[in-house]
């Protein structure tokens, strides 16, 4: 055996990885990214849900963004106030009081309120009922397929189809958005947490046609808006709003309402 070749054999391999070790460390201060220790921060506090109802790419998304000054500490709808009071320590500003918000059904159409045009046998999905005479058997082309389209892009487990309509369970609502994007008669808003009342109707018919499609659907009488004392509600295309930030909840637009959709 020729030590001399083993020895140079081990200098030359030694010799190559202290090169290759020396050009990694060069080039790893060169091109490394540096990181936002706030960011870093922001995204230990939030909740990892990653459910995209921030509008951001998940909670990593919408750490750069935070850190960056691009989206409000309160971004985060799972967190609620107790992360944006967090995240808003971090970045030196105050998270404010945002009130909770959970998702809403505009439809109160259930199985034996609502009107059938004819029997579905087929493909239950929600956005497969444009492909469908009518968009759906329902009577009402505005009403709650309740297929469950919904249901399925909830992370959260907080909608569910209850005698034929989707309902929404207020608590382990987190206002992810992900329910309001999968409708596709959009029937899913995002309404505060402790509004008093609101409409449970989205069909925009005229009162006759409603009522032979539905027993419950709000006619467009206007007698909610005339009797309001805030001006909080407004019948506009046929169907009655209320302006959240307007009502005080007194229950005069619910008393008045003879279709009893004002909940």
């Amino acid at each position: 055996m020729n030590v001399t070749a083993i020895l140079v054999a081990a200098l030359v391999v030694g010799g190559v990885g202290i090169l290759i070790g020396f050009f990694l460390g060069i080039s790893g201060e060169k091109f490394k990214v540096e990181v936002d220790e706030k960011e870093v921060a922001i995204l230990g506090e939030l909740p990892g849900n990653n459910c995209g109802g921030c509008g951001y790419a998940g909670c990593s998304g919408l750490a750069a963004a935070i850190a960056k000054g691009e989206a409000p500490v309160n971004q985060c709808p799972v967190g609620g106030a107790p992360v944006a009071a967090k995240i808003g320590a971090i970045m030196g500003v105050d998270a404010g009081a945002g009130e909770k918000k959970v998702a809403f059904v505009k439809c109160a159409g259930t199985c034996d309120k609502t009107q059938k045009d004819y029997e579905y046998t087929g493909n239950e999905d929600c956005a497969s009922m444009a492909f469908v005479p009518n968009g759906g058997p329902k009577a009402c082309n505005y009403g709650c397929l309740g297929y469950g389209s919904c249901v399925k892009a909830c992370p959260f487990d907080a909608i569910h189809i209850v005698d034929g309509i989707a309902l929404v369970d207020k608590e382990a609502c987190k206002a992810c958005g992900k329910c309001v994007a999968a409708c596709p008669k959009h029937l899913i808003e995002l309404v505060p947490y402790s509004a008093k009342h609101i409409v449970q109707c989205s069909s925009k018919d005229v009162g006759k046609n409603v009522m032979k499609a539905c027993s419950v659907g709000c006619i467009g009488c206007h007698l909610c808006e005339k009797n309001c004392p805030k001006d909080a509600v407004h019948v506009i295309d046929n169907v009655a709003y209320i302006d959240q930030e307007k009502c005080v909840g007194c229950g005069i637009c619910a008393q008045k309402c003879p279709k009893k959709i004002i909940l």
